[in-house]
């Protein structure tokens, strides 16, 4: 399906998906949240919900730092069926809990491209707009976690390395991203982990992303091909 892809802006924040207005997975420092909350706010946010802190949050960045988003959006109902976030490391409290952290000092943190069902086409696509922003910015790299799933027993460890501060909780696995779609979109692995390697696509080196971002979108059009054609 066709979509167009645009910055989010000030007044878009209503537009997005119900779980990326609500997620707060990567926003919130989980050593700011105090035992000293009520019960029914450390709860949402042991939950990585809190629609109030992702608006501002992004609110915060955008007039501080400019553009720290681009969305998807479906052109016959306008509706957004896909997000891509991105932000100074600084600014992102959950990154500095991976164990392959810290994001290096001349790249922009991608935490998560995200779509709607039906939709998986548009990630590359949203990956080559926040490249073409941060290009246009003088943003040497792009770094991202990747996450290489393995079961339950990942999560479990999961939950005891990325959590802490003592709250109790669930990895939101939606908000990190597949270690094979960063691969295969031209990232490498910088500091590898078993489970939470750290990637980073290099912008200085001419135009070697645009055709690394393009293969991906070749490899997601083949495959959505070839599963068409196996339902004929």
């Amino acid at each position: 399906m066709s979509v167009t892809i645009t910055s989010l802006d000030l007044s878009g924040f209503d537009r997005l998906p119900l779980h990326t207005r609500r997620c707060v997975f990567w926003e919130v420092d989980p050593d700011a949240i105090s035992d000293t909350l009520d019960d029914a706010l450390r709860g949402a946010l042991s939950g990585f919900e809190s629609e109030f802190d992702k608006e501002a949050w992004i609110s915060g960045l955008m007039l501080e730092w400019g553009t720290c988003c681009q969305i998807a959006v479906e052109p016959r109902t306008g509706r957004v069926v896909g997000s891509a976030f991105y932000a100074p490391p600084g600014r992102v409290p959950r990154g500095k809990r991976f164990p392959t952290a810290p994001v290096s000092a001349d790249a922009v943190l991608l935490t998560k491209i995200t779509t709607e069902p039906g939709f998986d086409d548009a990630a590359p696509l949203l990956l080559d707009a926040v490249v073409t922003d941060v290009v246009g910015r003088g943003v040497r790299a792009i770094e991202s976690f990747g996450y290489t799933s393995s079961g339950e027993e990942l999560a479990q460890d999961l939950v005891a390395l990325l959590l802490g501060g003592g709250v109790a909780g669930n990895v939101c696995e939606d908000c990190i991203m597949a270690t094979e779609f960063l691969t295969d979109s031209g990232f490498e692995v910088v500091a590898p982990d078993r489970y939470l390697p750290r990637l980073r696509l290099d912008l200085d080196t001419g135009l070697g992303w645009k055709s690394q971002v393009e293969r991906a979108l070749e490899k997601l059009v083949i495959a959505e091909t070839v599963a068409l054609q196996g339902t004929c």
